[in-house]
């Protein structure tokens, strides 16, 4: 791969020791993990105690102060080592900077520090049953009373559901607005009518805890407010971007980890008297992956400079997160094909990869809904 001159000595550094924390504490364990549907808490609390949680949150409130590109380090990271399961970034990229950004001097000082301890997990809740992608379409409702919201609605898909403590919902405090009327609300796991209903059966992440939530006359105090009222769907567009860079950044590093695992594979195993690698078919095959991947690479990295200046559009993240995860899942279809029956076993990290991949197509929103911003630019 092309040198990555966006990265200091700190970065690798720290590079080594997420590499040295998942080979330890994550990878031997995680089939466990995918048979349980959850990553237990006391990985969580190890993690805090290396310093992985909340790296790029200001050390006034229990973070490192560092920049983005020690949160796209883990979000590799973990892609490489294909530890699907680990909510981790959602938890350190998406929804601490709502809080940091928006969120009153209470909500930061009071929850910030617990995230990055661990105390604290974190999850938002956008997708509901009947939006999917479409945000503007959310249900959720936060009625005024007094000095508080009365939440009352359902939401789907949600990371880090069954561990969560704490939940940033989008909810509608004026309906007749639209999207104008959306807010983002901080609603803890404590209060009475909040429950969480089953964790989720997927086809792939299955380490992961998916859940759906419910939330029933959920009495929440206006002090939870995060930012202004009905301004949750600016707060969600300025935002955005970056979660779908990490999407990005988590598809690149899969496409690179599945052609490593095949090259490697392919140079051993015979068939019809030679290497598979040898075959014209392999090596064209994994010459256009190594091509994707190169490409890929430098865009998504030129991302990461265009996010630490500010200057991340909504357009081009669409365009990152549209390309690398197409790209993802044929690449790592055609990786897949070339382990022939083994790719299909489970024990093969291949084939981890191939379920886990397919929903990046998916969330963050969907390669058709990316599609759509990216046209009406043009």
């Amino acid at each position: 791969m092309p040198s990555r001159n966006i990265f200091d000595t700190e970065h690798q550094i720290f590079r080594e020791s997420v590499r040295k924390f998942l080979a330890e504490e994550v990878t031997p364990f995680h089939d466990q993990w995918e048979k349980d549907g959850v990553v237990p808490r006391e990985v969580w609390n190890k993690a805090a105690k290396a310093g992985l949680l909340l790296p790029t949150i200001s050390v006034q409130y229990g973070g490192s102060g560092a920049d983005f590109r020690f949160g796209a380090i883990l979000t590799e990271e973990i892609g490489y080592s294909s530890s699907s399961g680990l909510g981790i970034p959602l938890h350190n990229d998406i929804v601490a900077p709502y809080i940091e950004a928006y969120g009153s001097e209470e909500l930061k000082r009071n929850w910030l520090p617990k995230m990055a301890s661990a105390e604290a997990i974190g999850a938002i809740c956008m997708t509901e049953p009947g939006t999917g992608s479409d945000l503007q379409g959310v249900k959720t409702s936060a009625q005024e009373d007094g000095d508080h919201f009365i939440i009352n609605g359902q939401k789907t898909f949600i990371t880090n559901g069954q561990n969560a403590d704490i939940m940033i919902v989008v909810a509608k405090t004026d309906p007749k607005k639209g999207a104008r009327g959306t807010s983002l609300i901080l609603v803890e796991s404590t209060r009475e009518g909040f429950s969480r209903g089953r964790n989720l059966d997927k086809i792939g992440l299955k380490a992961q805890d998916t859940s759906e939530l419910f939330f029933q006359d959920v009495r929440v105090p206006k002090s939870n407010l995060i930012g202004e009222v009905n301004q949750g769907f600016v707060y969600l567009m300025e935002q955005l971007p970056r979660e779908r860079l990490l999407s990005a950044l988590r598809a690149m590093a899969t496409v690179e980890a599945a052609l490593e695992w095949t090259v490697s594979y392919t140079k051993e195993r015979e068939a019809f008297g030679s290497k598979i690698f040898d075959f014209q078919n392999t090596k064209f095959k994994l010459a256009e992956v190594r091509a994707n991947a190169v490409v890929g690479r430098v865009f998504i990295d030129r991302c990461i400079e265009l996010l630490l200046d500010n200057n991340l559009d909504i357009e081009t993240a669409a365009i990152a997160k549209l390309w690398a995860s197409e790209v993802q899942g044929k690449a790592v279809d055609e990786c897949l094909q070339l382990f022939g029956g083994y790719g299909y076993m489970r024990e093969f990290p291949i084939a981890r990869l191939f379920t886990d991949a397919r929903i990046n197509r998916i969330y963050a929103g969907s390669s058709e809904v990316m599609k759509l911003i990216i046209s009406r630019h043009l």
